[in-house]
């Protein structure tokens, strides 16, 4: 199935991902949007297992307090420049309000929460 370079972009603003990334994801799938979607997405997801590894030294802290109830949470990122982003911000805010809503105990079961934006916090987080 053939594709244009109108998909293409399409492609890249649903996704985020680079334009040489859409166009080789738009080849492999044949032209399927669905299935380049996906794949985008699994290389995404795999590209943010191998930066796991890396030391991320900055980042902020979120704390809220509501009622007898508080929280406490710690989002790291490689570089001060990511950590003073708004987005990387807002990012710490909400996932602070997630957790003080949720009765997540640790980080996996916050991870699962869902996020206000739309489906989970360990989603938003690799997007």
């Amino acid at each position: 199935m053939a594709y244009t370079a109108a998909d293409v972009k399409k492609l890249r603003e649903k996704t985020g991902a680079g334009m040489m990334d859409c166009k080789k994801a738009l080849d492999e799938a044949d032209g399927d949007f669905a299935a380049a979607e996906d794949a985008l997405r699994v290389k995404g997801l795999a590209a943010a297992a191998k930066k796991s590894s890396r030391t991320a030294a900055e980042g902020l802290v979120g704390v809220a307090v509501e009622g007898a109830k508080g929280v406490a949470v710690e989002v790291n990122s490689e570089t001060d420049f990511v950590a003073k982003n708004d987005q990387f911000q807002d990012f710490v805010r909400n996932v602070t309000q997630v957790a003080l809503g949720a009765s997540a105990d640790d980080v996996e079961a916050l991870k699962q929460a869902a996020y206000p934006a739309g489906g989970t916090v360990g989603e938003a987080l690799t997007n």
